[in-house]
């Protein structure tokens, strides 16, 4: 992955130009700024995808949607997007808030996934412990916030880009996301506990189905194998439970997400090089990376 051009960020690709990735929060639980996540970043789930045919799609709103934000506003872009939201953990929501596109009139915001997704954003502006929270009201933001609830009844295509949904295995239920555009295939899956003790339809050989052939494998992995055994039913994987679905999907790139809060960049960089190991002993010819805060990536 490298780190992004920030020139010409207000100008709407055209037609005919490659799927970019661009990941603007990877950290999983809390927000954890400081000089120990530097590398991999300390903001929770955000990521950017611009499609080929030139429509946005942001996935989550954790707070790295704050900057994304703020470069829409500074680059004068007109914002209309897809927004697709895995489920209503706060670490996912927490940054809609401060998401200044929403107070522009302008702004076209189309809601999509998991169920109670709105319900959630709402959330966050109207509760029933006195409104407390945040000191505008939902009815008040001034952007244009439509709930279109396609993916939890069937595929969503926006122009030549086929999305479908998945349930992930994680409290309160979710979704994952697959990305087809022609023959490039991007799956994001987070938040998700891979185990045969699943329910069915949520069991690795499931997600092994739904992830076939994938260009880019996006997939939790918050823990090491070593801390599994106190985090069972927590809804999130290791890195050999991770690694293995890419390898039984034969995906060919695998990005590890969600990094665990208290997980320091070299913490980060030694799971990366342990997944490597993992895959040369298999054999396998799967490139494997942790996402960075602020990076890109192109299919």
């Amino acid at each position: 992955m490298k780190t992004p051009d920030r020139k010409g960020h207000g100008k709407k690709p055209d037609c005919g130009e490659t799927m970019k990735v661009r990941f603007w929060g990877t950290r999983g639980s809390v927000p954890v700024p400081g000089k120990d996540t530097l590398v991999y970043g300390g903001n929770t789930c955000c990521v950017e995808i611009d499609l080929e045919c030139g429509k946005k799609v942001i996935i989550d709103t954790g707070t790295g949607i704050r900057v994304l934000g703020d470069r829409m506003i500074k680059g004068e872009e007109k914002v209309e997007v897809h927004l697709l939201l895995t489920h209503g953990h706060w670490d996912h929501l927490q940054g809609f808030p401060f998401f200044d596109p929403i107070f522009n009139p302008a702004t076209k915001i189309f809601v999509d996934g998991t169920p109670k997704c709105m319900k959630g954003l709402r959330a966050i502006f109207e509760n029933k412990v006195g409104d407390i929270f945040f000191p505008v009201r939902f009815g008040e933001l001034r952007a244009r916030i439509s709930y279109i609830d396609k993916l939890s009844h069937g595929p969503l295509r926006i122009e030549n880009t086929l999305i479908e949904a998945i349930p992930l295995h994680h409290p309160q239920g979710g979704l994952g996301f697959r990305f087809q555009e022609d023959d490039k295939k991007l799956v994001f899956i987070t938040d998700n506990e891979l185990t045969e003790e699943a329910p069915a339809g949520m069991r690795p050989g499931d997600y092994a189905r739904f992830c076939r052939d994938a260009d880019v494998l996006i997939h939790d992995c918050q823990f090491t194998q070593d801390e599994m055994p106190k985090h069972r039913g927590w809804g999130h994987s290791d890195y050999a439970k991770t690694l293995d679905l890419a390898l039984r999907a034969h995906a060919k790139r695998l990005i590890l997400f969600h990094h665990a809060p208290a997980r320091k960049d070299p913490e980060v960089t030694a799971i990366v090089a342990n997944c490597q190991d993992l895959a040369t002993e298999r054999s396998a010819d799967v490139v494997v990376e942790a996402a960075r805060e602020g990076s890109e990536l192109i299919l």
